[in-house]
């Protein structure tokens, strides 16, 4: 996919503000298709790149944010597709139509929903635009178009205004997590790798019979939180300052499969040189973008949207004398029903939940205080698949993200980067006794030396692993022996490792 300098955009953002001025509906879907290089009578579904273009070029049009119609494209159609094998749209018991499954649209030509993928996709960017502007809904906070939590009630009109959408489960008072706009959010943070705020909804505010058809009635029309919020990453402007989420890997092109260009670290700060790119490989299905960057040295590459955020600050600050202060656990003991503020893990936990390495358990019944809790739940084991995945997402976060299975098996994507990188995991996909010792407890002791042979890029010893663990402050064990190997490894314990360990590897650069 060759880049998009998107001059459709340029042209129409004038009057993006207002979207007051009549667009024809049948001119803007063929200039998107020519933008992105889609021929919109071949009736075949685009490869990835191309419907990621499709879905982000239209969203923008409308100024809404790519990352929310990604996801619904991807809620309702299953994998970004249109057409069958037959080059016929596809269409539910209910009718929806296609990639964005629009029924009953009045105002649109019904054959050409079926058969020209732009124009259903701007079908239903103009859905989701009008119910983000309905009067009947709740806002949130100011209602900035840019922020994706504000979007929430219009996605949940999008698919309906219905008890079975409603945010609070009235019987119980706990979070829906089958709501439709609740599915939506979760597909944005899993697609586009953004952890998104959970809005602290009241059951009181959200009135109906679950045992009726009707809508929902809200007794409340505005909510002011104070929380942080997420903004679209698709509105960075060339010269723009921005700072990186986290350790991400620098690319020399729009691309995982491109050599490394070295490793932004969290919070370093680096200015956009021009608009993002799509994914080079058009195989790969990614719902984020590439934005060319440059750093402090010169250094020029490529990150994903997804690792990229408003700088607060670009000034250097005026060095101030440092200040003790103590950590504010009260957030985190809200969200958390365990969560201890006096235990040993509760910083280094804090440290793996802000880096998006672990997250609670939502909907845990608890017998003691007869309710449905999100728990961290420190001293659960980890097995060998968990703790690939967690250590992933620290080290090859973008790798992690677009690793595809190569067997039906549901692990092999996972143990192929495991294999990748030298480390001598317990499971493989041969028998069904091996492929199930990805579900069992791993081993302190393997797990040094998984780590181990990680770093050095060879498979080592467990010992020689444990003495690495030892020499440089990832344990506080003195001795093998004491290291306790054979026990097995809980969350607490590995948000403890991953963190020393990162500080070791700091140390090295």
């Amino acid at each position: 996919m060759k880049k998009i300098l998107k001059p459709l955009i340029s042209v129409i953002a004038i009057g993006a503000l207002s979207l007051s001025i009549n667009i024809d509906k049948n001119v803007l879907a063929n200039n998107i298709a020519n933008t992105c290089e889609y021929d919109s009578a071949s009736k075949v579904n685009p490869d990835y790149s191309t419907m990621n273009c499709l879905l982000t070029e239209t969203a923008l049009i409308y100024d809404v944010p790519p990352e929310i119609v990604k996801a619904i494209a991807e809620g309702e159609s299953g994998n970004w597709r249109h057409f069958d094998k037959n080059g016929e749209a596809i269409v539910t018991a209910d009718n929806g139509i296609g990639v964005m499954q629009i029924t009953n649209k009045a105002g649109y030509n019904q054959d050409r929903l079926k058969s020209d993928i732009a124009y259903n996709i701007q079908a239903g960017v103009e859905t989701l635009d009008a119910m983000f502007k309905r009067k009947d809904l709740p806002s949130i906070n100011g209602g900035e178009r840019d922020v994706l939590e504000h979007w929430y009630f219009a996605i949940m009109a999008y698919n309906g205004t219905k008890p079975v959408n409603s945010p609070i489960v009235q019987a119980t008072g706990e979070r829906n997590a089958n709501a439709y706009q609740e599915r939506i959010l979760q597909i944005i943070e899993k697609s586009e790798l953004i952890d998104l705020t959970d809005l602290p909804f009241s059951r009181e505010h959200f009135q109906y019979d679950s045992t009726s058809r009707e809508n929902i009635k809200f007794s409340a029309m505005n909510y002011d939180f104070d929380l942080p919020l997420n903004k679209s990453k698709y509105f960075f402007e060339t010269n723009q300052k921005v700072s990186a989420t986290t350790n991400v890997t620098l690319r020399t092109r729009p691309t995982t499969d491109s050599p490394s260009m070295g490793t932004l670290r969290e919070g370093e700060i680096v200015t956009i040189t021009g608009p993002f790119e799509y994914e080079e490989v058009s195989t790969k299905k990614n719902h984020f973008v590439w934005y060319p960057v440059k750093r402090s040295d010169g250094t020029k590459g490529y990150v994903a949207s997804s690792y990229l955020n408003y700088s607060a600050s670009t000034s250097t600050p005026t060095p101030t004398t440092p200040v003790t202060t103590t950590q504010d656990y009260s957030a985190y003991a809200k969200k958390f029903a365990d969560f201890s503020t006096t235990a040993w893990w509760r910083d280094d936990m804090i440290w793996a939940i802000d880096r998006g390495l672990i997250s609670g358990y939502g909907n845990v019944w608890n017998a003691k205080t007869k309710k449905y809790e999100t728990q961290l739940q420190p001293n659960t084991q980890l097995t060998e698949a968990h703790f690939l995945t967690i250590f992933f997402r620290y080290a090859q976060k973008d790798e992690l993200a677009s690793v595809k299975n190569t067997s039906s098996w549901n692990k092999s994507g996972l143990y192929n980067m495991a294999k990748k990188y030298k480390m001598p995991v317990l499971a493989n996909e041969e028998t069904t006794a091996s492929k199930g010792l990805a579900d069992k407890g791993i081993r302190r002791g393997t797990l040094a030396q998984l780590m181990a042979s990680y770093y050095y890029g060879k498979t080592v010893s467990q010992n020689e692993a444990i003495q690495f663990f030892i020499d440089n402050g990832i344990t506080t064990a003195t001795s093998i022996g004491g290291y306790n190997p054979d026990q097995i490894l809980t969350r607490s314990q590995i948000s403890a490792f991953i963190q020393r360990y990162e500080s070791f590897v700091s140390k090295q650069k």
